[in-house]
């Protein structure tokens, strides 16, 4: 137990050490310390996750709570010897689209939403910040899918590789979609739009 009491040593997706695949191979034996250890220790790592996500700061522990869940549900699923958090990043990835959706679904069904009050909303935010839009406020005019992968890859650190895994996808439509972001928020910097463009998504 005592070696999972820092932190920084199970953050970082790269450096992760050996003790998370041991705890999830003992988990799906039942036992059940190895199951209590492997929460614990995932815990701040979800957090870090989701609220690198800014769809999914505001309900972050709920979501922390839900992977979790989904986690000991789908346990069996994991194939031993590969890594973990990987595996853990494609569960919390559904729940966050889960929520994302689930959200997007009540909002339009209590309220209208109206083009007109998202740009005064980035004028807004755009005017307080004096000067060039935020991180928050730039990654808002990417399709999701793109701001998705650019979180991943530079919020998180993850690789491509491991992007791809986590998205079902491949490293060239990673990389695709990666130089698409870049390429849109080098526009933004050099001529910041009047508001969000991006409602939808693309590939």
């Amino acid at each position: 137990m005592s070696e999972l009491s820092g932190e920084e040593s199970i953050s970082p997706l790269d450096d992760a050490p050996p003790v998370l695949e041991q705890l999830m191979r003992r988990y799906q034996e039942a036992d059940r310390a190895a199951a209590e250890s492997l929460m614990q220790a995932l815990m701040p790592v979800l957090i870090r996750f989701f609220l690198s996500m800014p769809d999914g700061r505001l309900a972050a522990d709920d979501l922390v709570q839900e992977t979790l869940l989904r986690i000991h549900r789908a346990r069996h699923t994991y194939r031993p010897g590969e890594p973990v958090l990987p595996w853990v990043y494609s569960i919390g990835r559904h729940v966050r689209v889960d929520h994302y959706r689930k959200l997007r679904r009540t909002v339009h069904h209590e309220e209208a939403v109206d083009p007109d009050i998202l740009q005064a909303r980035a004028i807004s935010t755009q005017s307080e910040a004096e000067g060039s839009p935020d991180f928050d406020t730039l990654m808002n005019y990417l399709p999701e899918s793109q701001r998705e992968v650019l979180t991943m890859l530079k919020v998180l650190g993850m690789t491509v590789e491991e992007v791809a895994r986590v998205t079902s996808s491949t490293t060239g439509a990673v990389k695709q979609k990666a130089h698409r972001a870049y390429d849109r928020l080098r526009s933004l910097l050099e001529r910041p739009p009047a508001g969000p463009t991006a409602v939808g998504d693309e590939s």
